[in-house]
């Protein structure tokens, strides 16, 4: 080949493998920014006073917040004042039918006229909404019984009527309400709450833009052209609530959300070592973040003494037969199996057969991770032996070392960095895996573990919650920051732990330079 001919190939391949770290490093920034931007805002957001009332209430942190309390209470009464004079004006129109109904039942005798009156001593001055809109519909439905009851068609006629204007106005106005209890907590006059969650307002101001814009606008979808899906349509409240006492409600509300809410930069960092509350719509992370450790270092403390020994015997002292390829061709195959079989694998004959524990636990998990990951340890490190130079081995034992002397001083030193290689890529798989652990370790709810309880009990760990809670949770768009948070929580973790590997790997070959 002529030497114009080899520069030009070097050059080329020089610059394939350059493009090549570019491409690698340019889906790597894809992949990692969304996951980095929108896992920090689980950190750093802008927190409204509702959770600031959380951390106060729920977790014991922060200051008393009487004052500001008070002074959001000022801001958000002119709200309820309307809402209170929307439902006066409603029971008044009510009413307006029920006067017709008692000069009826003062004209009516015998049977009509008892049945109307102890309906209408059922309906007083506090009665709600919904309780006198149930009374007129039985008095319509008497009327509609009797014999003569075309001599009453007029007073039917206005019930339903007055009873169907009051019923829509109505629908209209607990939609609204249940977008402003969503965005604010529980109205005054509603009762306690059974989850923790609505029991107070949003917690962060971008999920409280999107509750004030379901309360200053009505959603639906319209079907009504088949040729194409379905359109969303977005329409004002204040157009349905014009010229009313309602009306003034959607621009105050527009206005004065700050004032309502009270947004403020924060760091939470307590979202990494807090426990979760209701689900986890408040809290943090930290029984997840817990049990990925223990599962990834229970992991470890399994697969690397017994990879580096299987691999010490195939390289130093198994004999090339028949035997010992197939086992190489078994590991290696293992390499490759799916992650669900090791899982079913840990079920089936960690808590089925052997029975380590009487049901998931910590124990059992890492067992099974650790099955999983034996076959790439015991790879990477036959691979770090074989390629410590022969002249080691021969030097030590013409020194008068034994075998066993001479792989535990010469070899497994000079070995450690590659194995260390393997270990790392180890670690990271161990972390993130999800299948192996469903069916031996993991739970969706529970506390962080003692060291003491890992070997009769699961945990939650991040790969799992991070799946059960994108798909499975039933509020999946309200905690999208808590996905987003864990995922970063666990690339960091990984990272970490990568990086603590990588060093220690580094300084051991620093070492062995002289």
């Amino acid at each position: 080949m002529k030497r114009r001919t080899r520069n030009v190939l070097d050059r080329s391949f020089t610059a394939l493998g350059l493009f090549s770290i570019l491409v690698m490093a340019a889906a790597l920034v894809v992949l990692l920014f969304p996951i980095v931007r929108r896992g920090l805002g689980a950190y750093l957001f802008r927190a409204t006073v509702e959770h600031r009332r959380v951390m106060f209430e729920q977790f014991g942190q922060g200051e008393p917040l009487a004052a500001e309390l008070a002074e959001i209470a000022a801001a958000r009464q002119p709200l309820f004042d309307w809402i209170a004079e929307f439902e006066k004006d409603l029971k008044q129109e009510l009413a307006e039918a029920l006067d017709e109904v008692r000069r009826t039942a003062a004209a009516e005798e015998g049977f009509l006229a008892r049945s109307l009156a102890r309906r209408l001593r059922r309906v007083e001055a506090d009665t709600s909404l919904e309780e006198t809109m149930r009374v007129l519909a039985q008095i319509r439905d008497t009327f509609e019984e009797q014999p003569d009851r075309s001599r009453h068609a007029a007073l039917v006629a206005l019930i339903g009527e007055r009873k169907r204007e009051v019923e829509e106005a109505n629908e209209k106005l607990a939609e609204m309400k249940r977008a402003l209890r969503d965005l604010l907590g529980p109205l005054p006059g509603d009762p306690k709450p059974e989850l923790l969650r609505n029991h107070y307002g949003q917690t962060r101001w971008d999920r409280a833009l999107h509750y004030q814009d379901r309360v200053l606008h009505r959603y639906a979808w319209d079907y009504s052209d088949p040729s194409r899906p379905g359109v969303q349509l977005k329409t004002p409240r204040r157009d349905e609530f014009a010229g009313t006492d309602l009306e003034p409600l959607f621009p105050y509300l527009q206005e004065n959300l700050e004032a309502m809410m009270r947004p403020r930069l924060t760091f939470y960092w307590r979202f990494l070592t807090t426990e979760s509350k209701d689900a986890h719509f408040f809290g943090g992370i930290w029984p997840e973040v817990l049990g990925t450790f223990y599962l990834t270092i229970g992991a470890m403390l399994f697969a690397i003494p017994m990879g580096v020994i299987a691999a010490i015997y195939l390289c130093e002292y198994a004999r090339p037969t028949r035997l010992v390829s197939l086992l190489r061709s078994c590991i290696s195959t293992l390499a490759g199996v799916p992650s669900i079989v090791f899982g079913l694998f840990g079920l089936a004959f960690f808590l089925n057969t052997i029975q380590i524990s009487d049901s998931k636990s910590v124990l059992a998990g890492s067992l099974t991770l650790a099955l999983m990951i034996l076959p790439t340890v015991i790879r990477a490190s036959e691979e770090a032996i074989l390629a410590v130079p022969f002249a080691y081995k021969e030097a030590a034992m013409g020194l008068g070392a034994g075998r066993w002397r001479t792989v535990l001083t010469v070899i497994l030193p000079a070995a450690l960095p590659g194995i260390l290689t393997g270990i790392v890529i180890s670690m990271g798989r161990a972390a993130g895996e999800t299948a192996p652990i469903i069916f031996t370790a993991a739970v969706s709810v529970g506390l962080a573990l003692r060291p003491a309880q890992v070997f009769s009990s699961p945990t939650p760990a991040l790969p799992w919650n991070i799946y059960n809670l994108c798909t499975e949770h039933e509020a999946v768009d309200e905690i999208r920051h808590v996905q987003f948070g864990m995922v970063f929580t666990l690339v960091a973790l990984v990272l970490v732990l990568n990086i603590v590997a990588i060093l220690a790997r580094a300084r051991i070959a620093r070492k062995l330079r002289g």
